[in-house]
């Protein structure tokens, strides 16, 4: 079985921290990822961290009193990669909801008696404001992500698959190290996804692992790799990643802690439901049909500009067709519903 070792030494751009005005201009609107050195050190979090585990765990344990985390929890033996199990029938982990206090316990333990191999645990995108009450007033991110809230994400040694978000993320590493392998949006067809409808955690997943990739199984995968991008944050370091750009996420230590905000640029319909009725609607066509619906497609959306596609139509004949606004969107909803309704 011919294996890579890892990715290429491709590393992600960084810069010092940025201001709010900086960062919508020249961090977001650029679309790519980007390390913001020390975005975050002056978080009340991160100087906790500096006093080790205990004191990390002693910081976090002082918002206790909101709901249980929900934790995913593995067998040693999967060696702290999240994924599905042997014929993809389910997952190799479990899921169960545990106080702050009990995931604290466990990772202290482990992490002080040096256990060599423990159970993954991993508590994923758990809200402050519900789960660590009191956290944004020490912890508040001075930059412009809307209304998005804080999601902490508090672990051991753990990996992440090679996944997508649908919104833009800025993430931000309070304790231990993290090493984010990154791949440009294009890169789909060579990173082998996994099932869309029965996925690990939302988005779905590349089936190919950035650390141990076996090019036998999944050759096209080395392709994908000479486009990677790798970034290893420390306490204190924020990193942007870009709205669909590919993202695998490893926590280096046995005790981890990152706080990460997703936030689009305006309220919009998701496109990945849009691909999933084209799937029915446009996969499975005559070639020569789905060439005719591909000219559609590329007149009304990809190629599309608002001031030409209905330029030849007066203002108020637009309909679906006129420039964004909210009351654009709420024809289109209305227009779709009519559409579904009588299965158009």
């Amino acid at each position: 079985m011919l294996r890579h070792s890892s990715a290429p030494d491709r590393r992600v751009a960084e810069r010092s921290a940025v201001d709010g005005e900086t960062f919508a201009r020249e961090v977001v609107g650029e679309y790519r990822p980007i390390i913001l050195r020390g975005q975050v050190r002056r978080w009340a979090a991160v100087r906790a961290s500096g006093g080790g585990d205990r004191a990390m765990a002693e910081y976090l344990a002082a918002f206790g009193g909101g709901k249980p985390l929900d934790v995913m929890i593995g067998a040693p033996e999967i060696a702290g990669r999240f994924f599905y199990n042997h014929d993809l029938s389910g997952f190799n982990f479990q899921r169960q909801h545990v106080a702050l206090g009990q995931l604290l316990g466990e990772l202290l333990r482990f992490a002080e008696q040096d256990v060599a191999s423990p159970h993954a645990l991993y508590a994923n995108a758990a809200t402050a404001p519900e789960h660590l009450p009191g956290w944004d007033a020490d912890n508040a991110l001075d930059l412009p992500t809307g209304d998005a809230p804080a999601r902490l994400w508090i672990g051991n040694a753990t990996r992440v698959a090679t996944h997508y978000d649908q919104s833009n993320n800025i993430a931000c590493v309070v304790h231990g190290r993290r090493r984010f392998t990154l791949f440009p949006p294009e890169q789909i067809a060579n990173l082998y996804i996994g099932p869309l409808d029965n996925t690990l955690a939302g988005p779905p997943s590349s089936m190919a692992d950035p650390e141990t990739p076996d090019l036998d199984r999944y050759p096209r995968f080395a392709e994908a790799l000479e486009h990677a991008q790798v970034a290893e944050l420390e306490p204190g370091d924020a990193i942007f990643v870009p709205a669909i750009w590919w993202h695998h996420v490893a926590a280096l230590d046995p005790f981890n802690v990152l706080v990460n905000y997703w936030w689009n640029h305006e309220e919009t319909a998701s496109p990945f439901g849009a691909l999933i009725h084209a799937l029915m609607s446009v996969r499975d066509l005559p070639p020569p049909q789905k060439a005719a619906w591909r000219a559609w497609f590329d007149h009304y959306v990809f190629d599309a500009d608002a001031d030409t596609v209905a330029a030849h139509l007066p203002e108020h004949a637009r309909g679906v067709l006129a420039r964004g606004s909210p009351a654009r969107t709420e024809r289109l909803r209305g227009f779709l519903i009519r559409m579904l309704g009588g299965k158009v």
